[in-house]
């Protein structure tokens, strides 16, 4: 069974909504649904690009390093998980690694990067930090990380596992789940709502364009977000012309 057929994979159509929402409004479509720690914390985009990212998740966790395994030599391994990763991730899927919020040492590096790029990764996710920090910051593919760091993996992170849930910036990421990164940082969203939360996020987003049209033109936000009886009549009529 190929990694792909462990999971549903997203629709085009739901894909190409979740690219028109910001991570704000992803947050507290989830949040109505009770679901608070869905914002990986501690890392940011490298990208000087402002790239969206939009993608599944395809899971590699590390563990704690240890000096008599972790030497150079392992990487001679071709089934070194973090070798073997970068070539198994399908196309289209984003690379997701824990490293325990340890960004003491990197998770990765510029040929690992280029590598994923190749091969159409849709991004690159650590809550430690990468190598070749330059060079990574001005790559296509989406690049989240803790902060630049030049230590290899080797001396702090052993991997372990692939495809399995993990904890990523504290938050837990199941393989398959949904991915949505932007400039605020990236929201982690359950793959069996992902469409239900598109829609509702695109709601969101036209009511707060809606919003931020009357606050710019000198509306009083009380009143207005939330919206009273008055303004709510008034959106429902804007909304049915869009």
């Amino acid at each position: 069974m190929s990694n792909t057929e462990k999971y549903q994979m997203l629709d085009k159509a739901v894909i190409e909504q979740l690219n028109k929402v910001s991570t704000a409004t992803l947050h507290t479509a989830l949040f109505k649904r009770g679901l608070r720690n869905t914002y990986i914390q501690g890392v940011s985009r490298v990208n000087s690009k402002k790239v969206k990212m939009v993608g599944q998740a395809f899971t590699l966790r590390y563990i704690p390093a240890r000096e008599d395994l972790d030497t150079v030599a392992a990487f001679k391994d071709p089934e070194h998980p973090q070798r073997l990763a970068v070539e198994s991730v399908p196309e289209g899927m984003i690379m997701v690694s824990d490293c325990r919020q340890d960004a003491s040492a990197a998770s990765a590096g510029s040929i690992l990067l280029a590598r994923l790029e190749f091969r159409k990764c849709a991004g690159f996710v650590s809550d430690a930090g990468i190598r070749d920090f330059e060079g990574a910051s001005a790559m296509d593919m989406p690049i989240f990380c803790a902060k630049p760091s030049a230590p290899t993996n080797l001396t702090k992170h052993h991997g372990v596992d692939l495809e399995v849930p993990i904890g990523c910036g504290g938050v837990a990421v199941y393989p398959g789940d949904v991915l949505v990164g932007d400039g605020d940082g990236i929201i982690v969203i359950p793959l069996e709502i992902a469409e239900e939360i598109s829609e509702e996020a695109i709601k969101m987003e036209l009511f707060e364009d809606y919003v931020i049209n009357k606050v710019r033109s000198g509306s009083r936000v009380i009143g207005l977000y939330p919206p009273n009886e008055a303004a709510q009549q008034e959106y429902n009529e804007f909304a049915a012309t869009k």
